[in-house]
């Protein structure tokens, strides 16, 4: 959110403090799914069950030591762009967040269908990052590897802020968050790491097509595989490679 300077009284803060503290547990509902963002207000929240997808960037911190930081902004900002766009690419889309070189994305998944379509937003976004890292090549800058985490389950969404400062954000609390942020860090981290991995109850709701691309990582007792959206690939080969 962007920060709004307003003075800072204690005994005002104290009053904010006490008044969100003695809340009520009534106000916050279980729901079967995400409700719109202007269901909430600075004393509700909601329980519901969604999907979380989660990109970022394997290594990033060398980077700079690679390139000058116009070179990095261009990188960063082609990358950042291309994730949101793809992530914003599905209807159910909640919320979408740039925090640092990692793109995140809740999606209100009541179906299973809803859940698979989230699966192809993380398979488009790899072959997004192959189109990303031939534009790089060609230019002599580093190209990149990402780690694309998934996955399902219940999430406390609040709305978190200063009320009446205009500062204010909608939070996504939960093992849900927790686990795809978490998924997507170990993406290609280790010789034996896929790029896409993928939660047990997430892999569960997949279609079995699309549990078929993906195999058992016992070393972080998850699914992972190296999918990628098939079109986008044979864009990829006439465009670059013929």
């Amino acid at each position: 959110m962007e920060g709004k300077y307003k003075v800072h009284n204690h005994v005002e803060g104290a009053t904010r403090i006490r008044t969100i503290l003695n809340q009520s547990d009534l106000d916050y509902q279980e729901v079967d799914s995400l409700p719109p963002r202007d269901d909430l207000t600075f004393s509700n929240g909601f329980y519901a069950s969604c999907s979380a997808l989660f990109v970022d960037i394997r290594g990033s911190s060398k980077l700079p030591d690679k390139h000058k930081r116009p070179v990095l902004a261009r990188l960063y900002r082609s990358f950042v762009s291309e994730m949101l766009a793809v992530f914003a690419g599905f209807e159910k889309v909640r919320e979408v967040n740039i925090v640092g070189d990692c793109v995140w994305a809740v999606y209100n998944t009541p179906y299973k269908a809803d859940i698979n379509s989230v699966f192809a937003r993380a398979f488009i976004a790899n072959s997004m990052v192959n189109i990303l890292n031939k534009e790089l090549a060609k230019r002599g800058i580093t190209t990149i590897t990402v780690g694309i985490g998934m996955s399902y389950g219940r999430a406390l969404m609040i709305k978190a802020g200063y009320e009446g400062s205009g500062m204010s954000d909608v939070v996504y609390m939960g093992d849900v968050v927790n686990a795809a942020a978490k998924l997507a860090a170990q993406g290609n981290n280790e010789w034996y790491d896929s790029t896409l991995m993928v939660s047990d109850v997430f892999k569960g709701n997949l279609t079995d097509t699309n549990q078929a691309l993906l195999s058992w990582n016992s070393y972080r007792n998850c699914w992972h595989g190296s999918v990628v959206a098939t079109a986008v690939e044979e864009w990829i080969k006439e465009e670059y490679d013929s």
